[in-house]
């Protein structure tokens, strides 16, 4: 069988997975998801009529967001899984008085799926607004998946569910016009703004604001957990349950971060970070010597030789990794300690991270006057989703190449591209700031509005410039709330997405002169106006 799948950056050639996705996904899933997609859409409808009614949606609320992140790229790839929330979903729509007649067998879902997917839009509103609707999807996929991790913290917004019905319901307007779709890409973006302050008032709310850490790099002789993902709380959730044990913890991969805050980093067997982006992890999982917990989307297909030692929590799901749903992580910690650990402590080296915006802005005094007294003349936000696809040393050569008197904001996996390499200070900042997880771009939207305030200038006229790399949904709906704050002259890489039609490109170059990556001199070049 086939399938039209392209919402990540490496989809194949560029323009979609046709018979098995580069992410791992097989075209069972794929039609599956589709399915699932489908479903969220007609309970949002239900869901609406529900409201307005003055019914509770709890239910569907839930079911629409989790429905949403578990079909983010490299979350879940168990098409049995994913058929039993598919049969669920059909429950929480007949609870609400809609009905979704299923297929009583496997193959019966999955060619329901096949007759929802993409291509069946294409066929009948054309690529450009299809591509809309996808860009929609993708940024709701992104913003459930933000709402998700607030919500494990016990933080939620009412009007984000409702939004997300909203949104889906449109989607399933038989005719809409490509203003409407644009004016629905920039709410969502508005609507992730909202849920990514959320996101960080439950992250420092619960674990407090994060500090400047210097992370250890280089493993410490013992046995050893590593933790990948995003999700603070399964991170908070494993340091408890190990300590005393004599176990060490390391996180990988968007887990960096969590060493700068201070209910994290006060456990002495957090001891470091291994490894780097998710797209390495096939080399760096069959090397460590350890378990390895995986707390959100960012898994890759295991090799057989630590598959008994990988295991999966939250919505993240791989068939035949043994999925842990309790947030008790027994199995994880006997397979740890059954594993060799490491043999010997190495030469201590450390990265920083911590930079928040409660960090940034508080020494935002001192940033300020270096920048009027010509010592620090642009600041570059080189960050974003990394990923396997060549051309992505185009990011290390970029902050390579910024100049002694400039500095560098970071986030999310794409820092692991120059994270390690050594670029001094400025009069006592450092030139590098990690500013955290993908999310935390929120962090670096406070830093620019304060200091847009400081100056008495509006955002696009800061010495900024923004150097992004995408790979999955979160980036997108990251750009939506950039593009909603009216931020321009972003440069996105390292190719653009397939859904994002000439049309539709050249929609977002005239409103907001948005542009792919071109070479590092020329790019440069423009930042700097010379």
């Amino acid at each position: 069988m086939s399938m039209f799948c392209y919402q990540c950056e490496q989809t194949s050639q560029s323009t979609g997975c046709t018979a098995f996705g580069v992410c791992g996904k097989d075209p069972e899933t794929a039609a599956l998801q589709d399915l699932l997609i489908e479903l969220c859409k007609q309970i949002s409808v239900k869901a609406l009529e529900a409201r307005a009614a003055g019914k509770t949606t709890r239910d569907a609320d839930l079911y629409v967001m989790e429905g949403l992140f578990t079909t983010v790229t490299n979350v879940n790839f168990d098409p049995k899984d994913i058929a039993g929330i598919i049969s669920r979903g059909a429950q929480v729509l007949k609870d609400l008085g809609g009905e979704f007649e299923l297929a009583g067998d496997m193959d019966g879902l999955i060619s329901q799926g096949e007759k929802v997917g993409i291509e069946s839009r294409m066929n009948t509103l054309g690529e450009d607004v299809t591509g809309l609707q996808e860009l929609i999807i993708y940024g709701l996929k992104g913003t459930a998946a933000y709402a998700d991790h607030a919500f494990v913290l016990e933080k939620e917004d009412d009007s984000v569910f409702a939004f997300f019905h909203e949104a889906m319901a449109f989607l399933l307007n038989p005719a809409p016009t490509v203003d409407e779709l644009v004016a629905l890409t920039l709410k969502v973006g508005e609507v992730n703004l909202t849920v990514m302050a959320l996101l960080d008032s439950a992250n420092t709310g619960t674990y407090g604001h994060p500090v400047p850490t210097p992370v250890r790099i280089t493993p410490v002789k013992g046995k050893a957990i590593l933790i990948s993902g995003h999700d603070l709380k399964d991170l908070d959730l494993l340091l408890k349950q190990t300590e005393g044990k004599g176990i060490n913890i390391y996180t990988h991969g968007e887990m960096l971060p969590c060493h700068g805050y201070p209910e994290l980093k006060k456990y002495k067997h957090l001891v470091g970070n291994y490894g780097g982006a998710w797209q390495d992890q096939r080399a760096e999982f069959e090397a460590f010597p350890g378990s390895i917990l995986m707390t959100t989307n960012c898994i890759q297909k295991p090799k057989e030789n630590y598959k008994a030692r990988i295991f999966t929590c939250g919505l993240v799901q791989w068939p035949g990794v043994q999925h842990i749903d309790n947030g008790d992580y027994t199995p994880v910690i006997e397979a740890a300690l059954e594993a060799d650990g490491f043999a010997e402590t190495e030469e201590e080296k450390t990265i920083l991270t911590g930079f928040g915006h409660n960090a940034v802005l508080g020494v935002a005094p001192q940033i300020i006057d270096a920048v009027k007294s010509g010592d620090l003349k642009h600041f570059f936000l080189v960050g974003g989703c990394d990923g396997a696809k060549p051309g992505r040393n185009y990011y290390t050569e970029f902050a390579e190449a910024v100049p002694d008197d400039c500095a560098i904001l970071t986030l999310a996996c794409g820092k692991f591209r120059f994270n390690k390499l050594d670029f001094g200070d400025i009069g006592g900042i450092p030139r590098l700031i990690d500013m955290g997880q993908c999310n935390d771009a929120y962090s670096a939207i406070q830093v620019a509005v304060a200091l847009a305030g400081a100056f008495e200038c509006d955002v696009n006229d800061l010495p900024l410039s923004m150097i992004l790399s995408w790979y999955e949904q979160k980036a997108i709906c990251i750009l939506l709330s950039l593009l909603h704050l009216g931020i321009k002259d972003i440069k996105v890489g390292p190719t653009l997405p397939a859904f994002i039609t000439p049309t539709v490109l050249q929609v977002l170059v005239d409103n907001f002169n948005i542009a792919p990556v071109t070479t590092v001199e020329e790019d440069m070049k423009q930042c700097l106006g010379a």
